[in-house]
C-alpha cells in the first residue's frame, strides 16, 4: 500500500524528520503536564493576510491556486486572476462607502465567491464577519448588531430576506448584495473608477496586528460570541500547519497537491484552510454541501490529494460501504473487511513506530484480498488519489482511523477551536498515532490544568471576544487560554481529549462520566444518527439515540420494507434495537462498569440544525435536546 511504503521513505529523510523542537514539561511524579512546540515560521513584522493573492500573482502569476466548478469542470484560476479578481471587489467596497475598520458580514454556503469576498474584504482594509447560510433571523440580529457590520453579502433571496427581518429594526440596517445576482459582478463595475493604488494604500495601512475578522463561536449555550482575530492569528496557523504538513505530504504522494473545501466557511477551519492552501498555492475548489450522497459525485469528479474533513464524513463513507456490501449479500464479508483493516492497521502502525514486529504473512494476504473486494471501492469513493486526511470537531474513533489507514488513506487528527484561529494540535505527519489529537502546532504550548482543563499558548490564540471583555477574563489568564475541554497528555507530549469540563455527569454514585467519549463511538456506529448521554444524579448512565435517515432507509430496502414504513415502528424493532444495541456495546468498550450506558432509548424524531437541537458545526445542543426529550429521559429511569 503506497501511503505505508511512502511514509516510510519520507521517514528515511532527515530534513523532514524532527523538524520542529518540542519540549516537555513534566511533574514530580513524571507525569508530562506541558508541552512546547517551536515555531516552524517567524511571527510577520509587517504585512498582512490581505497580501496573499498578490505575492502569488507577483511570483507566480500563471500558477494554479484555485479551481471553480462550472457544471462538471473544474475551471482553472490562476495567481494573477485571482488577485486581479479580489482587487476590482475590493475596488467596488471602497466604492461602496467601506472604510478600513468596516465590518462586512458573509452570509453563504461554501463556494468562490466566498474566497473572493474574504480577500477583498481584507485588501480594502475591512473585517470579515462570517454568518452561516442557515442562522436564524434572530442568529443574524444578534451578529449584525453586535459586531456593527455596515455591509452584508448573502448568496440568496432567502437569505436577503433572513438579513433584511433580522435587522429591520437596526438604526442603519446594512448595505447587501446577493451572490445569486452576481454581487461580484456589481461591486466590480462599482469600483471601476477606483485607481489600483487605492488597494495597495489600504492594504499597505495593515498590520499584523489588525484585526482580520470576528468570528462567532456556534452557540451550544447562550449567544454566540465574537471572536477576535488578528491577521498574526491566522497566518500563525496557516503558516505553521503548512511548513509542518505539505513538505511531508508531498513527498507521500509525489502530486500536486490538491482539496476540496466543503467545511463551511463560517468555521474556523474552513477560513484557515482557504489562507494555507492559497499560501502554499495549493489547488483549492469549493463544493457547498457537506452531505455524503450530495458531495462523493463531486469528489470524484475533482479528486483531491486530501481532504479536511470532520469524522462525520468518514463514518458516512465507512456507512455507505457496509451499506453497498449488505445490498449485494456481503455485509457478513464487510464485517470481516472491517476486523482485518483494525487488526492489520493496529500491527503496522506499532512497527512503523517501532513498537512491535507488524502483521504476519496472514495479515498482509487478508489485507491484499479485502483490498480488491472493499478498500479500493472507498478510496473510489474519495476520488482515487486521496492518501491523507486530516480530521477535526471531534474525536474520531480509533478503529475507524485504522480502517482507512489499511484502506490506504492516513487520517490525522487535530483539535482546535475558534478562539485558537483553528488547529491548536496536530498529529505530525511522520508520527501517526490514532486515538490522539497530537502535539502541539508549531509555536503553541498545551497545560493540563489540575482539574484536567487543556490550556493553549500561542500565535494562534485570540484576543479577546468582542464586547464582552467579562467573557474574555473568564478564559484568558496571562498568555493562556482555558479551552473549556478535558484532556490529557501522553509520555510523548500527545493531546487525547476526553469530554467538555461544562458536560461532565456526576452519577448518584459519585462517579465523574465524561459524555463525549461514549458519544463518539456511538456516532461511529450504523445505525445511529446522533445521541446524547445522560445520567447527571441519577443512579446509572443511559442514552438518548436517533437513527440515521440513510441507515433505515437500507435497513428497510434489506428487509422488503415499505420505505414509507412509520419510524414509530423501526424504533420498536427487535432487529433495530439489536443492531443499536451492538453500537451501545463498541461504546461500552470505551469505559468502564460505572460508566458504560445501561440503557438507551429510541427517538423517532432527528437532532437536526433545523430543528434548534444542533449547531450549524454539527455539535449538539445539549440543553435544548434535555428539554425537548425531558419525559423520554425520565421513561430511562422508571421502572
Amino acid at each position: 500500500m503506497s501511503v505505508r511504503r511512502d511514509l516510510k521513505r519520507a521517514r528515511r529523510r532527515s530534513d523532514l524528520v524532527d523538524r520542529t523542537g518540542v519540549e516537555l514539561i513534566r511533574d514530580d511524579a513524571g507525569t508530562v503536564r506541558e508541552v512546547r512546540s517551536a515555531p516552524m515560521t517567524p511571527r510577520p513584522s509587517a504585512g498582512s493576510t490581505a497580501d496573499l493573492p498578490f505575492t502569488n500573482a507577483a511570483e507566480a502569476p500563471g500558477a494554479v491556486v484555485l479551481r471553480r466548478q462550472e457544471g462538471a469542470t473544474w475551471r482553472p484560476v490562476t495567481a494573477a486572476a485571482f488577485a486581479a479578481e479580489v482587487a476590482a471587489i475590493a475596488k467596488g467596497l471602497m466604492a461602496a462607502g467601506l472604510e478600513p475598520g468596516d465590518r462586512v458580514a458573509v452570509m453563504s454556503r461554501t463556494r468562490y465567491e466566498w474566497t473572493v469576498l474574504d480577500f477583498a474584504i481584507w485588501a480594502a482594509g475591512g473585517q470579515s464577519v462570517p454568518v452561516y447560510a442557515t442562522s436564524s433571523a434572530e442568529q443574524v440580529d444578534w451578529i449584525v448588531r453586535d459586531s456593527g457590520a455596515r455591509f452584508a453579502v448573502v448568496e440568496s433571496a432567502e437569505n436577503a430576506h433572513t438579513v433584511a427581518t433580522a435587522t429591520a429594526s437596526h438604526p442603519q440596517p446594512p448595505q447587501v448584495w446577493r451572490l445569486d445576482e452576481d454581487a461580484l459582478g456589481r461591486l466590480a463595475v462599482l469600483g471601476r473608477g477606483i485607481p489600483d493604488e487605492e488597494v495597495t494604500k489600504r492594504r499597505a495601512a495593515l498590520a499584523p496586528d489588525t484585526v482580520a475578522t470576528v468570528c462567532y463561536t456556534s452557540g451550544t449555550t447562550g449567544r454566540p460570541k465574537g471572536c477576535v482575530l488578528t491577521h498574526a492569528n491566522l497566518h500563525a496557523e496557516a503558516a505553521n500547519t503548512v511548513e509542518l504538513l505539505h513538505p511531508v505530504f508531498k513527498e507521500v504522494t509525489g502530486q500536486v497537491a490538491s482539496t476540496l473545501l466543503f467545511l463551511p466557511l463560517a468555521h474556523i477551519l474552513g477560513r484557515t484552510l482557504q489562507i494555507a492552501c492559497l499560501m502554499a498555492r495549493i489547488e483549492l475548489g469549493h463544493f457547498p454541501s457537506i452531505r455524503p450522497d450530495e458531495l462523493r459525485p463531486a469528489l470524484r469528479e475533482f479528486r483531491p490529494t486530501f481532504l479536511v474533513a470532520v469524522p462525520y464524513l468518514f463514518e458516512k463513507i465507512h456507512d455507505t460501504g457496509r451499506a453497498t456490501a449488505e445490498r449485494i449479500g456481503r455485509g457478513a464479508s464487510f464485517d470481516r473487511a472491517d476486523r482485518v483493516a483494525v487488526s492489520f492497521g493496529a500491527a503496522h502502525l506499532r512497527k512503523f513506530l517501532g513498537g512491535g514486529k507488524g502483521p504476519g504473512p496472514g495479515s498482509y494476504a487478508a489485507r491484499a484480498l479485502y483490498d480488491l473486494l472493499v478498500y479500493r471501492r472507498i478510496r473510489k469513493e474519495l476520488g482515487g488519489r486521496m492518501q491523507y486526511a486530516i480530521s477535526g470537531g471531534s474525536p474520531l474513533d480509533r478503529d475507524l482511523s485504522l480502517f482507512f489507514y489499511a484502506a490506504g488513506i492516513m487520517v490525522y487528527e487535530g483539535y482546535g477551536l475558534t478562539e485558537t484561529s483553528a488547529a491548536a494540535t496536530i498529529v505530525p505527519p511522520l508520527g501517526p498515532r490514532p486515538g490522539t489529537v497530537g502535539l502541539p502546532v508549531p509555536g503553541t504550548a498545551v497545560r493540563i490544568a489540575d482539574d484536567g482543563e487543556v490550556l493553549i499558548k500561542g500565535g494562534v490564540v485570540f484576543g479577546g471576544y468582542w464586547n464582552n471583555p467579562a467573557a474574555t477574563d473568564a478564559v484568558l489568564s496571562g498568555d493562556w487560554f482555558a479551552t473549556g475541554d478535558l484532556g490529557a497528555l501522553d509520555q510523548d507530549g500527545y493531546l487525547t481529549i476526553t469530554g467538555r469540563k461544562k458536560d461532565i455527569l456526576i452519577t448518584k454514585g459519585g462517579k465523574n462520566v465524561s459524555p463525549a467519549v461514549l458519544e463518539d463511538r456511538l456516532r461511529s456506529r450504523s445505525p445511529v444518527g446522533q445521541c446524547i448521554v445522560v445520567g447527571d444524579n441519577r443512579s446509572y448512565v443511559a442514552a438518548l439515540i436517533t437513527l440515521d435517515p440513510e441507515a433505515v432507509a437500507h435497513w428497510l430496502a434489506v428487509r422488503r420494507l415499505p420505505a414509507d414504513t412509520p419510524r414509530s415502528e423501526v424504533v420498536r424493532d427487535p432487529q433495530m434495537r439489536a443492531k443499536v444495541q451492538k453500537a451501545v456495546d463498541h461504546a461500552n468498550q470505551a469505559v468502564s462498569r460505572a460508566e458504560s450506558i445501561r440503557r438507551f432509548a429510541l427517538v423517532e424524531g432527528e437532532f437536526t440544525e433545523e430543528n434548534g437541537l444542533l449547531t450549524p458545526s454539527l455539535k449538539i445542543k445539549r440543553q435544548a435536546v434535555t428539554k425537548a426529550y425531558a419525559r423520554e429521559i425520565e421513561e430511562l429511569y422508571g421502572d
